[in-house]
């Protein structure tokens, strides 16, 4: 069994939505040890199971609408997520929480965690806003010390 899966979601096409197949990227370029996997997801996230199926941890790494200013950094747990009272939100988390479910009732529990950023513009445009560009090594060092937080733990 591969220890974690780093899946990086959004839409390139759509400004800040792309912002976490970009850190994805952007962290695979790194040095890692064998255990640690990368994939880019896109949008299609109704029927993952594949993908994470074989792993003890999924990190997503997402835009994710919390209610701060855009740059603002998250760390979000499936509690964090099934929890109806808060805010976050994230496009895709229906179909994650979905392919989860599913791999749990296979009897394959996969830890999950998502790092997200607030976005500031979602339009149809590549690339990120000025305030993204500027919080983006930022989110790529914080997905970056969540992996070595991971790895430690196994």
């Amino acid at each position: 069994m591969k220890t974690l899966l780093v899946m990086g979601i959004g839409n390139i096409l759509l400004k800040d939505e792309g912002v976490g197949v970009y850190c994805m990227q952007a962290l695979e370029k790194k040095s890692w040890p064998e255990n640690v996997s990368f994939v880019e997801a896109g949008i299609f996230t109704h029927d993952i199971l594949c993908l994470f199926e074989g792993f003890g941890h999924l990190l997503i790494l997402d835009a994710v609408k919390g209610g701060g200013k855009p740059g603002t950094l998250y760390r979000l747990d499936e509690q964090d997520l099934a929890q109806k009272d808060k805010k976050y939100t994230s496009l895709h988390e229906i179909g994650i929480a979905d392919s989860l479910k599913m791999a749990e009732l296979l009897g394959r529990k996969t830890i999950l965690t998502v790092l997200g950023i607030e976005p500031e513009e979602i339009c149809w445009e590549t690339g990120l806003s000025r305030t993204l560009e500027k919080a983006f090594p930022g989110f790529v060092e914080f997905a970056e010390r969540e992996i070595k937080i991971i790895l430690k733990s196994c």
